[in-house]
């Protein structure tokens, strides 16, 4: 395959409130998890269903070609195969997903998003505030089990890509800043919660390796998450004998922008130009994806629907798309996040700092592409 080209279809089978928060009204929860609880169960699976319906449609896909891109990673939950109650099962739309990717000519990257217990404490791991799955012998094994049922119907579709075994297990720096952490509903169930360390992860990705090495042949990658230490890898892969993998980096100026509220393009220069050092020094060993970028920052937002700014605020967006581009592209290529986030694209965004993070709205708005 040529270098990946790609975006993410988020917010469509693993739920994030801040993309698009139509399905929690009437709610107060913050995450995918207590959603489930607090709603009762015919009503989740009512709202699911109109959700997982209509978030993203055969028409996404054929644009989403029609762009150039060659590749979708699908975040998908533990409970996609609907043994986890009080949760809804979700395989159906993974299947049509397969279909429509394979009609348009895109291929399919399946990324474990979630696990029970949540690998990292972000609403994205499915549960605020709590991460201690990796402390669960019985739960670490049912990813495994979910993993090896994914590999098992999906090996043999000609859309299929790969398998990215688990999105963001958290690191000890990235745990001890987090804005979540400590920030679990219910404090009790959190307690134990820590980062998901080197010492756990490594023994775990291999595994996880071999089970799918067993349905996926040599021609499908199997993808593993950097766990926010990029530098950390070294040959690890080669030393254990892994064959056609990948690692996945999420680089985000918008998260930088949290601890250097620097609103400025050489500020802006100087982050990616690391970013991109770190990426090549790790793809002498592994080939990397960026696995998760945007090009949402403060300083197009600051502009965002000012008088008079229009013009200047499209050229920052477009800057900050150039630099990135430029060095993502370098190894095995990038997808952005995300695709969407208000299904309704002729809606104005409430926050305009969620401009950017939105490809569909950058292609409308011409901050990217022609």
């Amino acid at each position: 395959m040529e270098k990946i080209n790609g975006t993410n279809l988020g917010n469509w089978l693993v739920l994030e409130k801040w993309m698009s928060d139509l399905i929690f009204e009437g709610t107060d929860a913050e995450d995918e998890v207590w959603l489930a609880r607090l709603l009762p169960p015919k009503e989740l699976a009512a709202r699911m269903k109109k959700h997982r319906d209509t978030y993203v449609t055969e028409k996404d896909f054929q644009d989403i070609a029609s762009h150039g891109l060659n590749l979708v990673r699908i975040p998908v939950p533990y409970f996609i195969f609907g043994d986890r109650p009080p949760f809804t099962g979700c395989i159906e739309y993974l299947d049509k997903a397969f279909e429509w990717a394979g009609k348009y000519g895109l291929k399919v990257l399946i990324d474990l998003h979630t696990v029970p217990g949540s690998q990292n404490g972000y609403d994205n791991g499915g549960i605020t505030g709590v991460c201690k799955w990796c402390t669960d012998k019985k739960e670490v094994e049912f990813a495994l089990s979910v993993l090896e049922r994914l590999a098992e119907r999906y090996a043999p579709h000609p859309a299929l890509f790969g398998i990215e075994v688990l999105n963001e297990p958290i690191s000890f720096s990235v745990y001890m800043t987090a804005p979540s952490t400590g920030k679990a509903r219910d404090k009790k169930e959190a307690e134990g919660s820590g980062y998901v360390p080197m010492r756990f992860l490594k023994p775990f990705y291999k595994k996880a390796y071999c089970i799918l090495r067993r349905h996926l042949d040599k021609s499908k990658v199997i993808v593993f998450h950097d766990g926010f230490r990029l530098g950390r890898w070294g040959n690890f892969f080669q030393r254990e004998h892994m064959e056609n993998v990948m690692l996945d980096t999420h680089i985000y100026i918008f998260a930088m922008e949290n601890f250097i509220p620097f609103k400025s393009m050489w500020i802006y220069r100087l982050y990616t130009a690391f970013n991109g050092w770190l990426l090549n020094r790790a793809a002498r060993c592994t080939p990397v994806v960026v696995g998760e970028w945007c090009i949402a920052n403060r300083k197009a937002q600051d502009l965002f629907g000012a008088p008079g700014k229009e013009k200047e605020c499209r050229k920052i967006f477009r800057q900050v798309y150039d630099m990135q581009f430029k060095f993502w592209n370098k190894s095995a290529g990038q997808i952005y996040w995300n695709y969407q986030l208000l299904r309704d694209r002729s809606v104005p965004l409430d926050e305009v700092w969620k401009n950017g993070w939105d490809l569909s709205r950058c292609w409308k708005n011409h901050w990217i592409g022609k």
